[in-house]
């Protein structure tokens, strides 16, 4: 039998090397803005089309290249970061595998343009899926500029398995984020499609976020500090009412590179544990400073994933800086009113064990929940109208003939509500009896009888429900009137939500928003929906924003269908608040007139049915 087994050919080979490295355009921006801050660089532009589809361009000033050095890059396993094994453990500097040019060269059409400073004359070169198509002298400013155009142009398969633009352009902004953030001395912009996005000047690094996440958090941010023989911890971290429902605004650097690690992120969050409802994520933005003998950081081509020598001593570190410095500047929680745990008060107290460094602990007394407390909201005397005695019980399971001719098909698709809808011939209005009226109980549930038993609607989910499906009537064919508010507000966002508003301006039109973007990064909001006339104009699009951003990434949802989504979460009935008969009455009809009456949007059930033959099961089990 012959020889088999041969060498692969270096294009397929840098090939399956970028099915690793490069998986979107967001791998190619980091990869060159890392490659970028390597060379000394102190001002770095990015240039995008299409969210990186047609064009990803880096600009910058740094060291520059020679003729040969030009050329060589694009091999494989070619860098100028490490000559012997041992420079492994003692790395600063971002790249090191020499895997990332050659990889984005195997898919995209590279034109790399580069002069040393000390020469006169810089060098022009093209690649096309790995081969070299000119190499030649160019007039060039001192640096580098490499476009990447049309990437995975020879690979339609990966091609296509891009997200839309908007995700794509989600994605990129983080990587240049992660990069600008742990690079405050150094000054970036980002154009996209000829439109500024980002320009951030040199600074500190608190300058850095506030440049990234808007003036509103200059106030918000607590700073930290321990520094040990072993490990430092340095950077800010927010104060609770900056939390969000995204884990976008969560900065780990290790040496100044930006990693994912979840138990290192638990230390944080536990920092805050009775601050904020569990549900949100705090802001922070820290960096480690270790030996590089103490971190393996070779486990992924990525490099975001990080190995620790000793990662538990890191992790309680982590706490402790960050329950110091809220209780240090005097963080007191917030009351998150859709939450029901409480607390009285928060004491700093510093202890000391065996770790080599100190450890700070917060405690939290929390009382028992008492009806009528001030932490309590909702908590309130029921009025007697709606109060449910021994009669009104009885009530529930007597009907008469009138009740039982009251019937009419309800359209859906789930197997739940046709079972429900052949056992009990469900009406359009089959609860529309004045002697059996809607019972909501704990503020969070309506209660309500059907010819066969009894359902139990979540007020919540079945209001979303609702809305989802008026917002994508509003959207197809019926336009939502505004409200004009008498006083227009301005709305100041960060520069990614700013990009993300503008986006969804024409569909907020359609739904009876009347915002007006007007400039950098400002709107002014004229108006609202006339059924949102009573909410909080700016809290509602900025909770919208964060919410869009998490529903975006659901399978099978357009994005009409996501801003539908999106708003009708935002603004459904929340539980906790009390309703009247008229108030439930409306949601059940509405909720069984709807097409898809028995899931809400996320496809959590909206009500549960209980027959009298369970109920029957039940007391006789």
């Amino acid at each position: 039998m012959s020889d088999i087994i041969r060498l692969l050919p270096d294009a397929i080979a840098n090939q399956i090397a970028a099915g690793e490295v490069i998986q979107r355009p967001a791998s190619v921006v980091k990869e060159l803005l890392e490659n970028s801050v390597d060379s000394g660089a102190k001002n770095i532009q990015l240039i995008l089309k299409d969210a990186g589809r047609t064009l990803i361009q880096v600009v910058d000033d740094g060291c520059g290249m020679s003729e040969t050095d030009a050329r060589m890059c694009f091999e494989r396993h070619a860098t100028s970061k490490i000559k012997k094994i041992e420079d492994l453990f003692s790395l600063y500097t971002f790249g090191f595998r020499g895997e990332a040019m050659a990889s984005i060269a195997a898919v995209a059409q590279v034109e790399m343009k580069t002069r040393l400073h000390d020469q006169e004359v810089g060098n022009i070169l093209i690649i096309e899926g790995s081969k070299i198509v000119l190499q030649e002298a160019c007039s060039h400013n001192s640096g580098t500029s490499i476009a990447v155009k049309n990437l995975f142009f020879n690979v339609p398969a990966r091609r296509n398995f891009l997200k839309s633009n908007q995700i794509e352009t989600k994605h990129v902004f983080d990587e240049f984020i992660h990069v600008a953030l742990s690079n405050p001395s150094v000054f970036f912009s980002l154009h996209h499609n000829g439109h500024e996005v980002y320009h951030l000047k040199p600074g500190n690094i608190r300058q850095r976020i506030v440049s990234i996440f808007g003036k509103n958090y200059n106030e918000k941010l607590v700073p930290i500090e321990e520094i040990t023989d072993y490990v430092s911890v340095r950077g800010f971290i927010g104060k609770p009412e900056v939390s969000k429902k995204t884990r976008g605004e969560q900065f780990f650097f290790v040496n100044n590179r930006f990693i994912k690690n979840n138990f290192l992120n638990h230390a944080i969050s536990k920092a805050y544990e009775g601050m904020i409802s569990e549900r949100n994520f705090p802001f922070y933005c820290l960096f480690i400073d270790i030996q590089p003998d103490a971190i393996d950081i070779n486990v992924h081509p990525t490099k975001q994933e990080i190995k620790f020598e000793d990662e538990k001593s890191i992790y309680l570190l982590l706490n402790a800086a960050a329950k110091h410095g809220l209780s240090q500047y005097s963080v007191m929680p917030t009351i998150d009113f859709e939450h029901e745990s409480t607390f009285n008060q928060l004491v700093d107290e510093r202890v000391y064990n065996e770790q080599p460094f100190k450890v700070v602990q917060s405690k939290i007394n929390s009382e028992p929940h008492t009806k009528g407390s001030y932490f309590s909201p909702f908590d309130k005397d029921i009025p007697a109208t709606q109060r449910s005695d021994f009669d009104e019980w009885k009530s529930l399971y007597e009907l008469d003939s009138e009740t039982e001719e009251k019937t009419l098909t309800i359209r859906s698709k789930m197997d739940q509500f046709e079972a429900l809808e052949h056992e009990n011939e469900i009406s359009n209005n089959p609860f529309k009896d004045e002697r059996f009226e809607p019972i909501q109980l704990h503020e969070r549930y309506i209660l309500t009888q059907i010819k066969s038993g009894y359902i139990l609607v979540d007020q919540q989910k079945a209001h979303q429900r609702i809305l989802f499906e008026q917002y994508l009537r509003n959207l197809a064919h019926h336009p939502a009137s505004t409200q004009k508010i008498l006083f227009p507000k301005s709305l100041e966002l960060n520069n990614s939500d700013t990009e993300l508003l503008k986006e969804l301006l024409p569909e907020l039109k359609v739904l009876g928003f009347d915002i007006e973007f007007f400039g950098n990064t400002t709107f002014v909001i004229h108006g609202m929906p006339t059924d949102l006339k009573d909410e909080n104009e700016t809290q509602l699009i900025e909770k919208m924003l964060e919410d869009f951003k998490t529903t975006s990434k659901l399978e099978g949802f357009d994005k009409r269908k996501n801003v539908a989504r999106t708003l009708a979460y935002q603004t459904a009935v929340k539980c906790g608040r009390t309703l009247d008969k008229n108030r439930m009455q409306q949601i059940i009809d509405e909720l069984f007139a709807c097409e898809q009456p028995t899931i809400n949007p996320a496809g959590h059930a909206t009500f549960i049915q209980y027959t009298f033959d369970e109920i029957e099961r039940k007391f006789n089990s």
